[in-house]
C-alpha cells in the first residue's frame, strides 16, 4: 500500500514538474498555423489564427490543451499543448542568423576599413621612423665632426696659448738684451769720450812739452 501511494506521489509530482517545465513564453509549432479557440476543445468556437513563430504566454494547462494569451494584442484562447514550444522557431532563429550574418559582414566590412586604415598609418609610421632614423644618424654624424673639431679646436687653442707664452718670453728676453745692449753701447761710447779725451789731452802735454824744448834750443843757440 505505502509503495502505491509512493508511485502515485512520485507520478503526481513528475506532472507538477512538467506543469511547470513550461515556459511562461512558447511559440506556435514551425511551418503551421492553428486554432485559438474559446475551450479545451475542438468543438468550441475559434477565435482566431495563430501562424508560426506567434508568440504566446502560457496561463494554464489542461490536459492536451494550453490556455495562451497572444502577445501583441492580449486576445486570450485555448491551443493544442502540442503545437506549441519552448524554443523560437527555426523560422524565426534562421531570420535571426540571417540578421546576426547581415550584422557580421558589416562588422566584417568596417574591421577590413579599419584594418586598412591601420596598415595605411602603419606604413606612414615606418616611413616617419625610416626618416627620423636617417636624420638621428645624420645628427650623430655631425656631432662626432663637431666633437672631433672641438678637440682640434682646443689643441689649437692650447698651442695658440703656449706659443702666445713662449712669444711674451721671446719678446721679454729681446727687451732685456736690447737695454743690455744699449747699455754696452753706451759704456763703449763712454770708453771711446775717455779714450779720445786722453788723446788730446796727450798730445797737448806732447806739444807743450816740444815747445818747451824748442824754445830751450833757441835759448841756447841766442
Amino acid at each position: 500500500m505505502k509503495r502505491a501511494w509512493f508511485i502515485l506521489l512520485l507520478i503526481a509530482g513528475v506532472l507538477g514538474l512538467t506543469a511547470e517545465g513550461w515556459a511562461n513564453k512558447a511559440y506556435v509549432t514551425d511551418s503551421f498555423e492553428i486554432t485559438l479557440r474559446t475551450g479545451p476543445s475542438t468543438a468550441n468556437k475559434i477565435v482566431g489564427m495563430l501562424g508560426s513563430g506567434q508568440p504566446v504566454e502560457i496561463l494554464s494547462t489542461e490536459g492536451e490543451w494550453s490556455f495562451v494569451r497572444v502577445a501583441g494584442d492580449e486576445k486570450e484562447g485555448w491551443v493544442v499543448s502540442r503545437y506549441l514550444l519552448s524554443r523560437l522557431p527555426w523560422e524565426i532563429q534562421a531570420k535571426e542568423l540571417d540578421e546576426e550574418v547581415v550584422k557580421l559582414r558589416t562588422k566584417l566590412s568596417q574591421t577590413e576599413k579599419d584594418l586598412g586604415a591601420i596598415s595605411r598609418q602603419s606604413e606612414d609610421l615606418a616611413a616617419q621612423l625610416k626618416r627620423k632614423t636617417q636624420e638621428l644618424e645624420r645628427l650623430q654624424k655631425e656631432h662626432s665632426e663637431l666633437q672631433r673639431g672641438a678637440e682640434g679646436y682646443l689643441k689649437l687653442k692650447a698651442l695658440h696659448a703656449a706659443t702666445e707664452k713662449k712669444l711674451a718670453a721671446a719678446q721679454n728676453e729681446l727687451l732685456r738684451v736690447v737695454k743690455e745692449n744699449e747699455s754696452l753701447n753706451s759704456s763703449q761710447l763712454n770708453i771711446w769720450f775717455l779714450y779720445g779725451a786722453l788723446v788730446v789731452l796727450c798730445g797737448l802735454m806732447i806739444g807743450t812739452l816740444i815747445g818747451r824744448q824748442q824754445k830751450k834750443r833757441r835759448s841756447s843757440f841766442a
